[in-house]
């Protein structure tokens, strides 16, 4: 049983003010797109921001979190994030078709999470 309701102690360590929080893969995406969540400390908050290969901007939330998230709205975020289509300034919008393959080293479920997702569409 997954537990949604896990929070990591922290994403920082000593004076490390940025993490890679999660690597997100799309393998049923024309180019099998990748992108990458960060977190960042910046001003008394924990900032996120996705980035892929062609620079797109893309839409969070919540942007920004006192706290460490829990396991659910963490899920929340991942399964909200959208191209900000504004910003495209012609780069290569990204196409995330299907469900992301998902790694963590803070969040040790949620790849199971979404294992278990794809195999209830079939993917896997």
């Amino acid at each position: 049983m997954i537990d949604f309701k896990f929070r990591p102690e922290s994403y920082f360590k000593a004076d490390n003010t940025s993490v890679l929080l999660v690597k997100l893969s799309y393998p049923e995406s024309k180019w099998g797109e990748q992108l990458s969540i960060y977190a960042h400390w910046l001003d008394r908050k924990i900032q996120f921001e996705a980035v892929d290969f062609y620079g797109n901007e893309y839409l969070i939330y919540p942007s920004s979190v006192e706290e460490e998230l829990t396991l659910e709205d963490l899920i929340f975020l991942l399964e909200g994030i959208q191209v900000n289509t504004d910003q495209l300034e012609g780069g290569m919008e990204l196409i995330l078709d299907g469900i992301p393959i998902a790694e963590s080293s803070f969040y040790p479920e949620l790849e199971k999470y979404f294992d278990e997702k794809r195999k209830s569409f079939g993917l896997d």
